[in-house]
């Protein structure tokens, strides 16, 4: 049976960005900072466990629901922000580099993970945008890639005839990125370049 510290380095073995080495690094340094780095750490996941929840208007994740983001009242809610997973939010307000609002899909079009159409939370950002609502723009922010693109088109066809501008990320995104990955400048010159989106 593995040890405690063995355990704890599997765990964190398993997370993204981390392999058994760093994983060893981690262990080592948490043990050697007991004090300021993991009592903070066991600290700060006890406060998130059990509050974690997925905002019910706009599907982020957040410790209160709605999310902060949500009822935020500063926040420009004339634009919405469709992104296809949390990571993407927190990449694009890591920069504060948007002042509206979003929508997450919950995932992107795949047919070789099996993700279609049902799997995205299309019907509830139409109920969002009901006539008559604040929103006048639909930023498209899906990474430049093949499903991206593809889930973008999708829900463009989707919001088509709602009489919203649709627009999408300009292209200082690069074909293959994904959001999470690209540095503040990138992501703040794709959002000021962002186009409308040429419906059929």
């Amino acid at each position: 049976m593995a040890s405690e510290l063995e355990q704890l380095t599997q765990l964190l073995a398993r997370l993204p960005g981390l392999g058994p080495r760093s994983a060893r690094r981690v262990v080592l340094h948490l043990m050697r900072h007991r004090e300021t780095a993991l009592a903070p750490l066991v600290n700060a996941l006890s406060a998130v466990d059990g509050r974690l929840a997925e905002c019910r208007q706009c599907g982020n994740l957040d410790t209160v629901n709605p999310c902060r983001i949500c009822t935020d009242t500063k926040r420009d809610s004339t634009i919405l922000c469709v992104v296809a997973d949390v990571s993407d939010i927190w990449a694009l307000e890591r920069g504060r580099l948007f002042s509206g609002r979003y929508h997450v899909l919950g995932g992107m079009l795949s047919a070789l993970d099996g993700v279609g159409p049902d799997r995205l939370s299309v019907p509830a950002l139409l109920a969002r945008l009901a006539p008559g609502g604040p929103v006048r723009e639909v930023v498209l922010a899906m990474n430049a890639t093949l499903e991206g693109q593809t889930t973008a088109h999708y829900v463009a066809d989707a919001l088509a005839g709602t009489g919203l501008v649709i627009s999408q990320l300009a292209h200082g995104v690069p074909v293959g990125g994904e959001l999470d990955y690209l540095d503040d400048g990138t992501l703040a010159q794709a959002l000021r370049l962002r186009r409308p989106l040429a419906l059929p």
